[in-house]
């Protein structure tokens, strides 16, 4: 393990940081609009305005206003919400888990299905198969993730209501929160029929939102398995008598991975960002969905709070893809 390297892109994660917050504690302050003036309504009066911004620090210059911010920040408190008055952290968490549930479940479509469909494509190019797969990849592509949403839900839970429409449990559901992951709390819990409703829930919206990366993983993994198949190993290793599918999936694969792992990294990153449309429409309660309510509320604290969190992960994903070439890869070495 490269822990030099590791070292020194965890230390470029905390530049990283520190620009990112610099540049959206000033980019809020542009946004126009007053917090205390949304949060006490157009009849409220200049003394009572002046009351409230002086409670949330907001008439403090500000280089005042960072350096108190910063200053939490490093004690691990990202402040209190202007809207609700809770800590942030603490509002944050619950749907960051959210997030990375109905995330992490899109990933595993995307990758199981875009994987296997760029594979058989390239395999058998040129065939029905491979124009069908690089018809329904463009139209993944092509179409609007709101409304691929709002056609599931009508057909899949108005018109012939398979699906529930919306949240990631039935009420009257209950189980002991100890990941905060519905699945593996269920698993962890014993309970079936909670594992089963949890799973109902997340199906529409994780196919949902795994559309795009699914036609992108299938575009890039054919194209790059096309450019494997067609190496000298790959031929001796058929040359051998080899069986197909073994020279495929060992040969072909494995060395075609290496784009691939980059597409998923990235795309994994950005689901988990905030998946806004998808959490919206299916009324899931994750991270994107809280962002957007922040910024309309000019909740300052919130925003902050949750821009950080998806520098952190893209930062740590791209780290993850850097490694994980070398395990694909053993040609790569990372410099220390």
């Amino acid at each position: 393990m490269p822990w030099r390297y590791v070292g020194r892109r965890l230390l470029q994660l905390a530049v990283i940081l520190f620009g990112v917050s610099v540049l959206v504690f000033l980019m809020l302050r542009l946004i126009p609009g007053d917090p205390a003036q949304l949060l006490l309504g157009e009849y409220a009066t200049p003394a009572e305005l002046e009351q409230l911004r002086h409670k949330l620090g907001l008439d403090r210059s500000l280089a005042v206003q960072y350096w108190v911010y910063v200053k939490s920040a490093l004690q691990g408190d990202m402040g209190v919400s202007i809207r609700t008055g809770a800590p942030v952290f603490q509002e944050i968490a619950p749907r960051l888990i959210a997030t990375v549930e109905l995330s992490l479940a899109a990933m595993v479509i995307a990758t199981l299905f875009g994987v296997g469909a760029g594979v058989v494509s390239a395999v058998r190019q040129y065939s029905v198969w491979d124009y069908l797969t690089m018809f329904l990849a463009l139209v993944g592509v092509s179409m609007p993730i709101f409304w691929l949403g709002l056609m599931l839900i009508y057909l899949l839970s108005v018109k012939y209501p398979l699906f529930p429409m919306m949240g990631r449990l039935s009420m009257g559901l209950d189980i002991p929160v100890v990941t905060g992951l519905v699945l593996v709390d269920a698993l962890l819990s014993f309970r079936p029929d909670v594992l089963w409703d949890g799973l109902h829930h997340l199906i529409l919206p994780a196919f949902t939102l795994a559309t795009i990366p699914m036609a992108v993983v299938a575009r890039i993994t054919r194209s790059s398995m096309l450019e494997v198949l067609d190496q000298d190993y790959v031929r001796t290793a058929r040359a051998k008598g080899m069986d197909e599918w073994v020279v495929i999936l060992r040969h072909g694969l494995r060395n075609a991975m290496l784009p691939v792992v980059t597409v998923l990294g990235l795309n994994l990153g950005l689901l988990l960002s905030g998946a806004v449309l998808t959490e919206t429409i299916f009324s899931w309660p994750g991270l994107g969905r809280y962002v957007v309510d922040s910024l309309m509320g000019r909740d300052y604290a919130a925003v902050q709070g949750c821009i950080l969190i998806f520098a952190v992960i893209m930062t740590l994903i791209n780290l993850l893809v850097d490694l994980v070439y070398v395990v694909l890869d053993p040609r790569i070495r990372i410099h220390e």
